[in-house]
């Protein structure tokens, strides 16, 4: 990884641990991915922009597997998300030969431009709906 997008990801993540996420994680429409901390065991969660597919909801990762939520995932795929103020169980799959960049098309824009603008390594995660 080059020295800037270190730089980035370091900024970016600090600014998302302390401010952004702890104010988007209270706001009531916002979509929320609850993983199983790798090391803690502790419930985990983080706002996500995705969009539901049938049933499948899929979202994209500005760090791939340097964010701690994929790092999560691939310790224990079985999450929740909460779409539209209800949880839905599932089965999360990160898809490293998806084409994140084409993805984020279909998903919603706001999110998609930020993710597009603050990503290093963007990775494509489907989680399988199980209700």
């Amino acid at each position: 990884m080059s020295r800037h997008h270190a730089l980035k990801h370091r900024v970016v993540t600090s600014f998302q641990r302390r401010i952004g996420n702890p104010i988007l994680s209270r706001l009531p429409f916002q979509t929320l991915l609850e993983t199983t901390g790798r090391t803690s065991g502790l419930p985990r969660r983080t706002p996500v922009g995705g969009r539901r597919v049938g049933n499948a909801f899929w979202f994209v990762s500005e760090f791939g597997d340097r964010s701690q939520y994929v790092r999560n995932i691939r310790a224990d795929p079985r999450v929740r998300v909460r779409i539209n103020g209800t949880w839905h169980t599932g089965t999360a799959h990160p898809l490293p030969e998806d084409d994140a960049r084409t993805r984020l098309k279909a998903l919603p824009r706001y999110n998609s431009t930020a993710v597009r603008a603050l990503g290093t390594e963007l990775l494509t995660v489907r989680v399988d709906l199980t209700d």
